[in-house]
């Protein structure tokens, strides 16, 4: 139980006062100026928002949990407007302060610090659980998916987002890294065991993994090709990973990130 609390301590400060070591900067400088400005230059940000609101469905009638929302994206707002009621939780007291003033007009939103695993986090009966880059960071999926049943109702859906550890490159790549890893404790990307658990308790009703092909563009980037044909390169490559994914194990653990619809299976 110490072992939990300081970990999840350790998770506050580096969320909230942005603590991480000389590599983990240069990490996250990486995945975010490079890896996000790349899945936004080829619409994958757009096609994954799409797909969510689509996956979302309509919200009147549904209380819904924005699990490590932070300070909140679109989709928390789009949530937080149109549900019955929408609650979002994240460990960071920073960024509840500033989601709760965005949400201050909007009587049926309520946010909070809180761990999802604690006990003083009473609320429970959602219809709808949003987990956007979220479940890697539990390291007992047996644990997170028996509280994850608690708090839905039968027939209730979760949409994820997480990263894939399945790829041999990238698997070699966050091995290299880890032992310099500010964030190590808690980021612990979903391997082929992780998701079938996930499979088992629950019915995956659509899935999309992206940056299986796509992820050597960057090699591509360094031949001697005109825009034009790069452009239908990247395309044929995503649409490959996009379809792919859908229904082939396979291929799908050649990518690098893994969204999902689940539903709870009935007993």
């Amino acid at each position: 139980m110490e072992e939990m609390k300081d970990m999840i301590s350790k998770q506050k400060a580096f969320y909230d006062h942005k603590e991480k070591n000389f590599v983990t900067k240069i990490w996250y400088y990486f995945r975010n100026s490079t890896l996000n400005a790349f899945r936004k230059n080829i619409g994958l940000e757009k096609e994954i928002y799409d797909l969510h609101l689509d996956w979302l469905g309509d919200l009147n009638e549904m209380k819904v949990l924005d699990l490590g929302c932070y300070e909140g994206n679109s989709l928390s707002f789009h949530m937080a407007k149109n549900a019955k009621k929408y609650v979002g939780i994240d460990l960071s007291e920073k960024a509840i302060k500033i989601l709760d003033k965005r949400f201050s007009q909007l009587p049926n939103a309520e946010v909070y610090s809180m761990d999802f695993l604690s006990p003083d986090f009473k609320e429970k009966d959602f219809d709808l659980i949003y987990a956007y880059g979220v479940l890697h960071h539990f390291r007992n999926t047996e644990e997170l998916i028996s509280k994850l049943k608690q708090k839905i109702k039968p027939g209730g859906r979760i949409i994820s987002y997480d990263p894939l550890t399945t790829s041999k490159p990238v698997r070699l790549l966050r091995g290299l890294y880890r032992p310099f890893q500010t964030d190590k404790e808690w980021e612990w990307p979903f391997s082929k065991k992780v998701y079938y658990k996930y499979s088992q308790e629950f019915k995956i009703l659509d899935r999309r993994a992206i940056l299986g092909k796509t992820k050597w563009l960057f090699l591509i980037n360094l031949l001697p090709l005109g825009k034009y044909k790069k452009e239908i390169i990247t395309k044929k490559w995503h649409r490959t990973d996009w379809e792919l994914s859908k229904r082939n194990d396979k291929h799908m653990f050649k990518c690098m990130h893994l969204t999902m619809l689940m539903r709870l299976k009935s007993n």
